[in-house]
């Protein structure tokens, strides 16, 4: 919000407000100050503050002013009048729409029709068919919503989850995607919403996400935001883009107060940034940079503490009231001080609108209903709380004849005084004033869109900047994650030098041939592969790209181009590093122009690929479909360039796939480059005969076998005759380059085109899933639910909670307290004191309430308390009965923790009786553990979500659904000593709140013992609580003691010291303001040692002495058994594996991922290589079918990470914490619940693969012995990944350390360079501790030991004999170095005609496999390197496993 420079005591009328502000006496422009609550204006903006506080356009029906409304409060109002009139002066218009709905109705798919198959039912023929002919039922989400909201209006949408309110305020958006039907007229001023979609950028949306760029500073972010909104006309009073850009941004910064986070990182939940609440407001500052005319805000208060939260309002009904802004809200939990800004309130009830019209008027309106308000009470909470049972209170008398249900209430609406006012209003779109304003709104928008872009473009500035602030933007993204960029480089320039080293000094004789070929294919591989890492970034990217498009701040292609220009020094500096190291360490072509044509090449070949992979991340909606397909081309794209399949042998089926691979034409220039022009020598096994004895016979006596392109009776071939035999021409180099380039460009341009078509996350809200085996289990319990509910209904309604039968609840008799609690951290700029002296306790029976402001210290008292933490130092006493704590603590305390982890695979019941036969003691027996799951089932109120999936957060359990499954987790426990709950009521609307706190009222009340660490309850939850520990900055005690009826006992602590809490205050707020300074009268004052000067202090100190020694005196209340964990290893392995096991059945997605990775490779690798002859040539593509079959590995590994590292987040974010089980029985299961699929793939691939090939041996000795290889690689490579995942500290490492250990494993396993030709060093080792040398030697010698060689004409040595017959002559050579060879005419006296080999043994023996056992014995090598593997698992699982901090 760019904005102000005059103002004087003139009354603005709504005449005015077409598009004209009127004159006003000019302000000096100061400082922008911080914006403070408490900051007043001067008497100059008092005066206008309610005429633009109520810009309605009929003065009698404008709602009679509020005093809270008169807008000279919010601390920087000058600065938007300012800005209004600069504006108006440089020949601005007003932009104000308003937005007009009636009868709108809108349906999605029910959520019932989702059903989740497993690895059996989707394979369910007859199913699924009925699936398909079934039209799934559809719901309304909202049903006959109408309104309108004026031009200076403010709306409070109100309603509980699932309500409809994030779909209403979508549509008002005129965000219509994913939804089935939508049906009603909405108008934005007089438009349509089509003719409304190409001022995108002016109907904007703040949804409850915070997407950014994790490694951006706040100010970064800012910076982008508001650069690409700079108007083409400045307002007057700036000079230049840079100075408005500045002026704006720290406006928008100042009027949220977080100015002082400008050089801070934004940060996520991975990366460290600014705090939740601070990052939430830079979403709502980056929606204001948008200078829209309509916004709408989507529970924008989460995480906001209440007077942050007001202070936001405040600005947004400034904004609204001076600049004519439609501003439509929808809160959770809304403080009055909130609702009374608010002109209008609409409240859903199940997408019904039972309430529209004043917000005034809305509370008298439901009390006439029979509603009874309670005093204090949040007004919200109370109009969305009239249709729950156990949450509303009836008048005396009305109790039979109240509006029951939302339809009810709806009808009492429908005829009410207030609905016929409101229906008056909709006429608006119609009226000659709506034209005006749509009109000068138009003339604005044009007036600000650079002359450069298209009269229809819904951007502002022209597309050059566009693409110079994305490409700065992608350069600050880079510097942001500059250790990334450092480890990509120094792992390929390890990796150079490894494949430098490995094929060092390679002959110029044709001994080199192969080896040469195989660098330059390799320098081209290694970074492509590494290029793979392009899909996961397409989908990182792709939220924020959408945000950013609703917000019309850029065109795609600029994202796009500003990608691609970020690449070319990151790449062209990573290709210099790796050509430099490996062209000359391999020995290639000793000429500049042939090493910068090389470096050119690699250059060219990286960027196309990494660009055909971000072409493949934007061409697909799901990652798992991306990763698939991504895994598939680089198969092809690598067997298809010429170097495993020769161009002669492709076969005709697939030859497209040769001429349309940029690999092709990468291989054939670097090839070209190396060999053109060169002339090789024969040597080795390719001369016949050579050796002792034959160094002086001439060159008619002996010639070249096996080489590609030699004459016939050649001792040597020509660059130029080789790169013929295999289809190149030295010649067509620059045209291979050139089509490299037009390759990029190509994937370039469809990269934007699909970018273009990327819609933003699906619409329709959150599905809840039923797995298929309990879909009729579910359809029951339904019925009887409803039943139930039926039968509810016939009797008395009492809206009393449901009853539970306490017997079955743990008593606890135990008393729990800390004392002198300090704890502190290491910090680089040294030690910090995060908690200092901390006293308390907690008593059965009591539920205690820990409040402080934000980073006090809250949830590190409670992670201390409940032996959390793994890092820093305790000190002080911690103590159960006056005892230290047993070593079952840990799991006897229920911790929920403030992030509702849990598994998305299993259902409620399911997490909740794991946690059930985990925790409980092991003397009790299996079947009384899981009865006591269904207590606690109807204590949360559970029923109708027991066999639901828990799933993800937008596809599964709502927030509200997740928090009850969580503290239902620990329930389950049977926890004996006190149960901790940190932030339980954050994020939930208002009545799931009060459900969540009288759930642990009831509890306390059964005696259990709670600690609860609350953000700002509304009075009603504060009254709940018994005690208080309130914290200040720095983990300072300010107060612990009793709370008091009414609060009165604090209020009466506070109040003696001169904070005195009025009776209408919410006492709980009123504390925080306290503590964190928002009380001017007190504001200066040092709680802390006003606490530990007080009588209440020693009388609390002398209480817990006296507390710990009564109790140390008599037997302990808690039994510790000795046990650190409640069951004995086996059955925690047995637990746990089931559930691992029942999590993958029902994880189709990547079982399915597996399996079409295992059968796309195999028919690919099949059919590319199929029925080879008997030839040598034919030979080698026997060998490169068989170590095609490696590369399956780092497809799967890709894909497997991500899972086990989320799982391994699981366990140690909760459940090593709660001592649920140990971290054997974790990697156990991990590892055993991947068997059955591992076996299947191997088999998979086998079937696959083995048959189309053909020639490969089939009895079973051999073709048995090769399947039961494949099936131990499965587990050899699964280890290998898990051992990654194991330690890694996140997936983006796992994935970047992936690509260096398979290229190593590759490089030295005797394929690439044979045991022969491998340098030295590596060849006593690394060949030898390799896996894969073991897995490709064992299935060559099945596979190709004992077959005939038949050459082709073409690979036949011909020479004549010096003398004699051809046998005589040769004899000598085939007693020694010649033993292989095949002599085809021995008794011939000329034109002897030499094969290289008799049988494929003798092949194989140039690949060190001499002997046949080499297979038997490579397989049992193999399977103990698969045990091993998994040993690693295990190890590196332990190195990362810390133990908990305890007191000292």
């Amino acid at each position: 919000m760019d904005l102000p420079e005059k103002m004087d005591d003139t009354t603005v009328t709504p005449s005015d407000s077409v598009g004209h502000l009127p004159e006003f006496d000019a302000v000096p422009r100061p400082e922008f100050p911080e914006a403070s609550s408490s900051e007043t204006l001067g008497s100059q903006f008092a005066s206008i503050a309610s005429p633009l506080g109520h810009a309605s356009d009929d003065p009698e029906k404008a709602p009679p002013a509020s005093p809270k409304k008169q807008f000279a409060e919010w601390g920087m109002t000058h600065h938007l009048i300012r800005n209004a009139q600069r504006e108006e002066a440089a020949g601005f218009k007003r932009r104000e729409l308003g937005v007009t709905w009636n009868n709108l109705t809108v349906e999605v798919k029910a959520a019932e029709a989702a059903v989740k198959e497993n690895m059996l039912s989707q394979f369910n023929l007859p199913q699924l068919y009925r699936d398909y002919r079934t039209k799934p039922p559809m719901k309304q989400i909202l049903s006959n919503s109408h309104g309108c909201v004026k031009p200076g209006e403010m709306l409070l949408v109100l309603g509980r989850p699932g309500s409809g309110c994030t779909t209403l305020l979508k549509l008002l958006s005129n965000r219509r995607e994913g939804y089935a039907s939508i049906s009603g007229d909405i108008k934005f001023g007089n438009m349509d919403p089509k003719e409304a979609v190409q001022y995108k950028g002016q109907i904007v949306m703040n949804t409850e996400e915070e997407l950014f760029y994790p490694r951006l500073t706040v100010g970064q972010t800012m910076d982008f935001a508001t650069k690409l909104k700079i108007p083409f006309h400045l307002p007057d009073g700036n000079s230049s883009v840079d100075e408005y850009t500045e002026e704006t941004k720290e406006f928008l910064l100042k009027s949220m107060g977080i100015a002082h986070t400008v050089d801070t990182k934004v940060g996520n939940e991975f990366v460290r940034g600014v705090s939740g609440g601070e990052r939430k407001r830079v979403s709502i500052i980056e929606c204001l940079a948008t200078r829209a005319s309509i916004f709408t805000w989507d529970n924008s208060t989460r995480g906001l503490d209440a007077s942050t939260a007001l202070e936001w309002a405040k600005a947004l009904r400034a904004m609204t009231d001076v600049m004519g802004l439609t501003t439509i809200v929808t809160l959770y939990q809304a403080g009055n001080g909130i609702y009374n800004l608010f002109d209008k309130v609409l409240v859903l009830d199940e997408g019904k609108q039972i309430y529209y019209g004043p917000a005034q008027e809305a509370k008298g309106f439901m009390e006439d209903l029979g509603f009874v308000y309670t005093d204090g009470a949040n007004v919200g909470d109370f109009l969305t709380g009239v249709t729950v049972p156990t949450e509303r209170q009836i008048r005396p008398g009305w109790e039979n004849r109240f509006p029951r249900t939302a339809d009810a209430i709806l009808a009492e609406y429908n005829s009410s005084a207030t609905y016929k006012d409101e229906i008056a209003r909709y006429d608006y779109p119609n009226t000659q004033q709506a034209a005006e304003r749509t009109g000068a709104f138009k003339d604005s928008v044009a007036w600000e869109k650079s002359k450069h872009l298209p009269g229809s473009s819904d951007l502002t500035t022209s597309f050059m900047k566009q693409l110079r602030y994305c490409t700065e933007r992608q350069y600050q993204i880079l510097w942001g994650e500059k250790s990334t960029f450092i480890i990509r480089q120094v792992l390929s320039t390890v990796m150079a030098l490894l494949a430098g080293s490995c094929f060092y000094g390679a002959p110029d004789t044709t001994e080199g041939l192969f080896t040469k070929g195989g660098a330059v294919f390799f320098s081209l591989l290694y970074n492509s592969l590494a290029a793979m890492s392009e899909v996961i970034e397409s989908f990182r990217g792709r939220p924020i790209l959408a945000k950013h498009r609703s917000f019309a701040m850029h065109h795609p292609a600029a994202f796009c181009l500003a990608q691609i220009t970020a690449d070319f020094p990151v790449l062209l500096f990573q290709c210099t590093i790796f050509s430099v190291v490996i062209y000359w360490m391999v020995g290639l072509k000793h000429t500049a122009a042939a090493f910068f044509t090389f470096w050119a090449t690699l250059f060219i070949t990286t960027l196309t690929i990494t660009a055909m992979f971000r072409c493949i991340g934007a061409a697909f909606q799901t990652f798992e479909a991306a990763s698939k397909i991504s895994g598939t081309i680089i198969k092809a794209v690598v067997m298809y360039a010429g170097y495993m399949i020769p161009k002669p042998k492709i076969k005709a089926w697939f030859v497209e796939l040769y001429y349309t691979n940029p690999f092709t034409y990468a291989f054939q220039a670097a090839l070209a480059n190396e060999f053109e022009g060169k002339h090789i020598d024969c040597a080795g096994t390719n001369l016949i005969p050579s050796g002792p004895g034959y160094e002086d016979v001439p060159d008619a006596n002996k010639a070249c076998a096996g080489v590609g392109g030699m004459d016939r009776g050649a001792t040597f071939v020509t660059g130029d005759q080789y790169l013929l035999s295999l289809h190149y021409k030295g010649s067509q180099l620059w045209r291979n380059f050139g089509v490299l380039w037009a390759f990029w460009g190509f994937f370039a341009v469809a990269t934007i085109f699909f970018t273009m078509r990327w819609k933003a996350a699906g619409a329709a809200g959150s599905n809840l899933l039923i797995p298929r085996e309990y879909l009729k289990k579910h359809q029951q319990g339904k019925h009887d639910v409803e039943a139930r509910a039926q039968a509810a209904e016939g009797k008395q309604q009492t809206d009393e909670p449901v009853g539970i039968d306490e017997s079955n609840l743990v008593h606890n008799t135990s008393i729990f307290t800390w004392r002198d609690l300090v704890y502190t951290v290491n910090t680089p700029a040294g030690e910090r004191v995060l908690l200092d002296k901390v006293n308390g306790w907690v008593k059965p029976g009591m539920l205690g309430a820990l409040m402080g402001s934000s980073g006090a210290g809250k949830t590190t008292l409670l992670d201390v308390l409940a032996q959390r933490k793994t890092d820093g130092t305790i000190h002080g006493s911690i103590q159960v009965d006056g005892r230290p704590l047993p070593v079952s603590f840990q799991r006897m305390a229920g911790y929920c923790e403030q992030l509702d982890v849990h598994e998305s695979y299993a259902t409620v019941r399911e997490a909740l009786e794991f946690s059930a036969l985990l925790r409980q003691p092991r003397d009790v027996p299996r079947e009384e553990k899981l009865k006591y799951v269904d207590t606690i089932i109807d204590l949360l109120e559970l029923h109708d979500l027991a066999d639901t999936l828990i799933g993800s957060v937008g596809n599964g359990l709502s927030v509200e659904q997740r928090k009850r499954v969580t503290i239902g987790v620990e329930l389950v426990s049977k926890p004996s000593i006190l149960i901790f709950l940190d932030e339980p009521t954050s994020g939930l609307d208002g009545q799931s709140a009060y459900n969540t706190v009288r759930f642990l009222r009831k509890l306390a009340d059964v005696g259990q013992a709670v600690l609860v660490t609350i953000h700002q309850p509304s009075a009603q939850l504060f009254a709940q609580f018994d005690t208080l520990l309130l914290l200040a900055r720095g983990g300072k005690t300010v107060y612990f003691g009793d709370i008091g009826d009414n609060a009165a006992t604090i209020k009466q602590y506070f109040g003696k010291y001169g904070a005195i809490c009025s009776h209408e205050a919410n006492p709980a707020e009123f504390m925080i303001n306290v503590v964190t300074g928002g009380i001017p009268e007190v504001k200066d004052m040092d709680w802390h040692q006003i606490w530990l000067d007080s009588d209440e202090q020693k009388a609390m100190i002398e209480e817990l002495d006296t507390m710990v020694a009564e109790a140390a005196a008599k037997p302990p209340g808690t039994v510790d058994d000795g046990n650190e964990f409640s069951m004995p290893i086996w059955e925690q392995i047995k637990i746990v594996t089931h559930r691992m096991n029942v999590s993958l059945f029902r994880n189709t997605t990547y079982v399915n991922n597996k399996f079409s990775l295992h059968i796309i490779s195999a028919l690919l690798n099949g059919f590319s290589f199929w029925r080879p002859d008997e030839s040598v040539v034919d030979l080698q593509l026997k060998l490169f079918t068989i170590f095609n079959f490696v590369f399956v590995a780092p497809g799967v590994i890709n894909q497997l990470q991500p899972l086990f590292i989320q799982r391994r987040d699981i366990y140690d974010a909760r459940e090593k914490k709660s001592k649920m089980y140990s971290w054997v029985a974790f990697v156990t299961a991990l590892i055993v619940s991947e068997f059955p699929y591992l076996c299947i793939c191997a088999l998979l691939y086998f079937v696959c693969w083995y048959y189309p090939v053909w020639t490969l041996p089939h009895n079973s000795n051999h073709s048995g012995a090769m399947l039961f290889m494949m099936w131990v690689y499965e587990f050899v490579y699964t280890g290998i990944g898990q051992f990654i995942a194991a330690y890694a500290p996140n997936a983006t490492f796992a994935a970047l350390v992936n690509p260096l250990l398979v290229s190593i494993l590759v490089l030295f396993c005797g394929v690439f360079v044979p045991y022969d030709m491998l340098n030295v060093f590596w060849r006593y080792w690394m060949y030898w501790i390799n896996p894969f040398n073991y897995v490709v030697n064992g299935m060559l010698t099945f596979g190709i030991w004992g077959q005939n060689v038949v050459c082709n004409e073409e690979e036949l040595a011909v020479f004549d004999p010096t003398n004699g017959t051809c046998g005589e002559y040769l004899a000598d050579y085939i007693a020694g170095d010649g033993w292989k060879i095949n002599v085809l005419n021995p008794d011939d006296t000329s034109g002897c005609r030499v094969c290289q080999f008799r049988y494929g043994s003798d092949y194989l023996s140039t690949i060190n496999i001499n002997h046949y056992y080499v297979g038997w014995r490579n397989a049992a090598i193999t399977v103990l390197y698969a045990i091993s593997g998994y040993a690693l698992v295990f190890g590196l699982m332990k190195l990362r496993t810390k133990a908990s901090k305890k007191a000292e």
